[in-house]
């Protein structure tokens, strides 16, 4: 079958991005989309699909216009009989559902800026005369995605978490097909170098991973080293804001590095000697399975999707209303636990992680295809 994957932007890669790059590849799909960083798609591995890549025309990097503007291209996209089948992965890139049919939408949260973080981000990102002007947004774009999602002919998600989400906002049921790993880019003992003494965050640098959090912990642990790998979409002022927050509140023993590639992220997967994530309610959480499947024990807030990845005292702690104090002592035990046995969580880690490999999440989207043959 041909197959178009949809996604809203791929200037920034992060989990989402490459669940999409990873149904490209593995499908021998094209991808549509806006804007494109063709550079960082290369380094992360997937050189092979650039050519496969296609913009529908380039958008403003500033929210909420890069959101809505997407919604729009894609919402007027309209590929007719080129395509078999359409898989839409980027969020709000749904609205293609509405032209293009058969298709799928893979959901890695339903839109969380309308919904599940929508007060969040109204009473901590918004000063209050933009509170109103971001309620009218909210209200038009929820109308929108609830008309549009009408049009979708399968839905499926990547954790029981969204499944709840996607059932509670658009009164859908969603097939759950968790997302891929390339557990043989972590685990391999080419891959394996020597362990050292620091431990590593990966994610977006945006408010709802409550990076500051880690922040606050490692001030109280001056003997500790944090390295974070913070992605964020440059040139845009909220992401901008948080970055420069987060910045004047890091302590000397945190490190911050804006992105790197897949060699460069393994390495540090395969030598950090454990993993933190503060994220609110994750979707799911693809960094922590890529931390298991390096062997390393992970520290996740006990919410979201982690719940679904982290088994508690097996392959690391979860930790309940989790705060930087909180945060601070599972350091402490663990780093108590490696210094008496430093491989205690590698083989039940790894054992964790091998069921999220990408093979598996291929197989089982390739048999929601095969439905509509």
């Amino acid at each position: 079958m041909k197959i178009a994957v949809f996604h809203n932007f791929i200037d920034n890669i992060g989990g989402a991005e490459m669940v999409t790059l990873y149904l490209a590849k593995e499908l021998d799909a094209d991808i549509y989309t806006t804007n494109i960083d063709f550079e960082k798609i290369k380094k992360m591995g997937f050189e092979d699909i650039i050519s496969r890549i296609k913009s529908i025309g380039k958008i403003p990097k500033m929210a909420p216009f890069r959101h809505q503007i997407a919604l729009w291209k894609f919402r007027k996209l309209n590929l007719g009989k080129q395509y078999d089948f359409y898989i839409i992965s980027g969020d709000w890139a749904m609205s293609g559902a509405v032209n293009n049919h058969p298709n799928m939408w893979y959901v890695h949260g339903p839109i969380n800026e309308l919904w599940i973080f929508k007060d969040y981000v109204r009473n901590n990102m918004m000063t209050w005369w933009k509170r109103p002007v971001f309620d009218m947004w909210v209200y038009l774009n929820r109308r929108l995605t609830l008309k549009y999602s009408k049009y979708v002919n399968t839905w499926i998600c990547n954790s029981n978490n969204t499944k709840e989400k996607i059932n509670r906002y658009y009164n859908a049921n969603a097939v759950v097909i968790n997302p891929p790993i390339d557990i043989s880019r972590y685990n391999s003992s080419a891959a394996r170098k020597q362990l050292q003494n620091f431990w590593l965050s990966v994610n977006r640098l945006s408010a709802p991973k409550r990076i500051e959090m880690q922040m606050k912990a490692f001030k109280m642990l001056s003997e500790e080293k944090l390295m974070i790998v913070g992605s964020y979409e440059k040139d845009t002022k909220q992401f901008e804001d948080y970055k420069k927050y987060i910045e004047s509140i890091k302590p000397n023993n945190v490190e911050i590095i804006s992105w790197v590639d897949s060699e460069k992220l393994t390495e540090l997967y395969n030598t950090c000697k454990g993993f933190i994530t503060t994220a609110r309610d994750e979707d799911f959480g693809m960094t922590a399975v890529e931390a298991m499947i390096s062997g390393k024990p992970v520290i996740a807030p006990n919410e979201g999707g982690y719940k679904e990845t982290i088994i508690d005292g097996v392959t690391g702690i979860l930790i309940d209303d989790i705060n930087e104090n909180r945060l601070a002592g599972s350091i402490k035990k663990i780093n108590i636990e490696l210094k008496s046995n430093p491989n205690k969580y590698k083989e039940d880690c790894i054992k964790q992680a091998q069921k999220f490999d990408v093979s598996e999440f291929i197989r089982k989207i390739k048999q929601e295809i095969e439905s509509y043959k």
